[in-house]
């Protein structure tokens, strides 16, 4: 039977950190305020567009697999604040990595599309359509961002993250997923500024005015993953106990704290760092995954349960083996040029366009 291994893994984050204490100049807020009601204390705002930190992030996992990329079959790129719609955002990055033969294809689920594209990613490799993909979750929100929006500036933040996968005959990587839609709950996040029908005279596309129903999110939120990790881990006759780490969406601390507890999970076995990046939409979990591997949190054969909910309100729940190699075959030395600004000022910038 094909399987498809992890075989490579990169991150790209930007420099520019935005604290709390930074929002509080421009919104009526605090650092306590923020993080006793998230956990966020930092976030990153990208000078780059978004091509260029998948780009960096790319090239890293590529060498941590050593995959060149004109071997390279396909790309299937998770994101919702894309650079372009047409054409596709994984195009983009095909030109930029010079990976001639690889298809190209973009996955939208807010902040699922990272693992909804590696549902993807891995369905075409077990079917023997191609043997290896790259498959990325990525944003660049800020620029989307109602920076005048309290209940929404505090949360988000920019980054990238990658994985390169391979067939094989061994029984590891996505063992088992389970993908769903709370469509009833598909009003409480609304980005209004984002599709054709903002496409006027009136509101120029990018500028947004956010729906945010936070509590309503919360509460479906937490149902949501909690029933489908339930579900994936009843459904391979796998226990709690028999995890290694659950590497979930980084949304909201307490929204991770209810899920872990509905799990009967520790949260000494459950990784988090939004503390440092807040809510990066698709990038929160190959980020997260990517600092658990760096961080030895994942071993090798760690058998990994990770959880995400997104706008629609999408959500599943992803069942992972890891392989048995932690360390990088090569490393790269792709980097972002350096930030001309400080996050403050590349997030001023960006109000001033707004006005």
């Amino acid at each position: 039977m094909v399987h498809a291994g992890v075989t490579g893994w990169g991150k790209c984050l930007p420099p520019a950190v935005l604290s709390n204490a930074d929002l509080a100049t421009f919104l009526d807020t605090s650092d306590e305020w923020i993080s006793s009601r998230t956990g966020i204390h930092e976030r990153r705002i990208s000078h780059v567009g978004l091509t260029e930190l998948a780009r960096v992030a790319a090239q890293r996992a590529l060498a941590a697999a050593n995959l060149d990329p004109a071997a390279l079959e396909l790309i299937v790129f998770g994101t919702t604040s894309f650079d372009d719609q047409a054409p596709n955002q994984a195009s983009g990055l095909q030109q930029q990595l010079g990976a001639v033969r690889a298809a190209a294809m973009d996955v939208n689920t807010a902040c699922t599309s990272f693992l909804y594209a590696w549902s993807t990613a891995n369905a075409l490799i077990r079917t023997g359509v191609v043997r290896n993909a790259l498959v990325v979750g990525g944003e660049v929100i800020s620029r989307f961002m109602d920076w005048n929006n309290r209940n929404v500036a505090v949360l988000f933040g920019d980054g990238c993250a990658a994985l390169v996968l391979e067939a094989c005959d061994r029984d590891e990587g996505l063992l088992g997923e389970k993908l769903g839609c709370d469509v009833g709950g598909r009003d409480a996040l609304v980005i209004q500024g984002m599709g054709s029908r903002y496409a006027d005279f009136e509101r120029r596309y990018g500028v947004t005015n956010w729906i945010f129903d936070g509590q309503e999110i919360f509460r479906r939120a937490v149902i949501g993953m909690s029933q489908a990790s339930v579900e994936v881990l009843a459904a391979h006759g796998i226990s709690g106990d028999q995890l290694d780490l659950i590497v979930p969406h980084q949304a909201n601390l307490r929204i991770i704290e209810a899920v872990a507890k509905r799990l009967d999970m520790p949260m000494e076995r459950v990784f988090v760092n939004l503390q440092h990046y807040g809510n990066m939409s698709a990038a929160t979990v190959p980020v997260a995954l990517v600092e658990a591997v760096e961080a030895g949190r994942i071993k090798p054969g760690a058998l990994l349960l990770l959880p995400a909910f997104g706008a629609g309100l999408t959500w599943c729940a992803h069942l992972v083996r890891w392989g048995a190699r932690t360390v990088p075959l090569r490393e790269s030395d792709a980097c972002l040029p350096p930030a001309p600004h400080t996050a403050l000022e590349l997030v001023q910038a960006l109000i001033r366009q707004r006005c």
